[in-house]
């Protein structure tokens, strides 16, 4: 008999990777609602392709932008918070070994180990490697696997472009008569592939991410359509 043979990720790496699909899958959803919310408004008041270009662009680079400081601010402040977390670890692992091999010992034995069995495991890891031993277990940090704040920035900047196009192409490309219904038609065809997407990844019921995501863009459409018409029925 031959040994199995495994392929797939496993651990943290397959963790982060759904996470990082999941981040790129919303923020794909956000470009799309967004510049569609946008587009579609504007389209309630002129039907002009340059104006309707114009601000699906402006839309599409302020988006992109937002998204990505955003990311970098918040993932900048998660990694000084994960750094911090090391560095108080690290000193107490140098001040006071034994109350942290104890303390080891006791979130191991938490783990369902028996009070042995956490004592020799503990000391193998502390001799091994105490620091990433103890961000592991006690803080959830892989020391070797800290988050990056240009990666979140460069991956939101690019899924919220990539779903910023979708709808911005489908307002200018068609001629004005089928316009607006292909520009619809397109978006909440997307919205269905994102919410299905996002909805695999996270092993939850497509049906019903699906139509929260077509139903919050339809939503979003009317919403900024209505008020492009009465707007332009004013004259504003």
């Amino acid at each position: 008999m031959t040994e199995p043979i495994h392929d797939e990720t496993h651990g943290g790496a397959l963790g982060s990777r759904l996470n990082w699909l999941r981040a790129a899958v919303l923020g794909a959803n956000d470009g799309i609602v967004s510049t569609a919310g946008l587009v579609v408004g504007v389209a309630g008041v002129t039907g002009s392709r340059s104006a309707l270009l114009t601000a699906g662009l402006a839309g599409l680079l302020a988006g992109s932008m937002s998204m990505a400081a955003g990311e970098y601010v918040s993932v900048s402040t998660q990694r000084d918070s994960e750094m911090a977390a090391l560095a108080v670890e690290s000193r107490e692992l140098r001040e006071q070994p034994e109350a942290e091999l104890r303390e080891l010992t006791e979130l191991l034995a938490q783990r369902g180990l028996s009070r042995e069995v956490a004592r020799e495991a503990a000391e193998q890891l502390t001799a091994r490697d105490a620091l990433k031993a103890h961000a592991r277990v006690e803080l959830g940090i892989d020391p070797d696997e800290l988050t990056n704040p240009w990666h979140a920035a460069w991956a939101s900047f690019l899924a919220f472009t990539v779903g910023a196009l979708l709808p911005l192409l489908a307002v200018v490309l068609p001629p004005p008569g089928p316009r607006l219904p292909v520009t619809v038609v397109s978006v909440l065809a997307a919205l269905v592939v994102t919410g299905w997407t996002s909805a695999r990844l996270g092993a939850a019921d497509p049906g019903r991410a699906v139509l929260r995501n077509v139903a919050g863009g339809a939503l979003a459409m009317a919403v900024t359509y209505a008020a492009g018409s009465l707007l332009g029925a004013v004259g504003v």
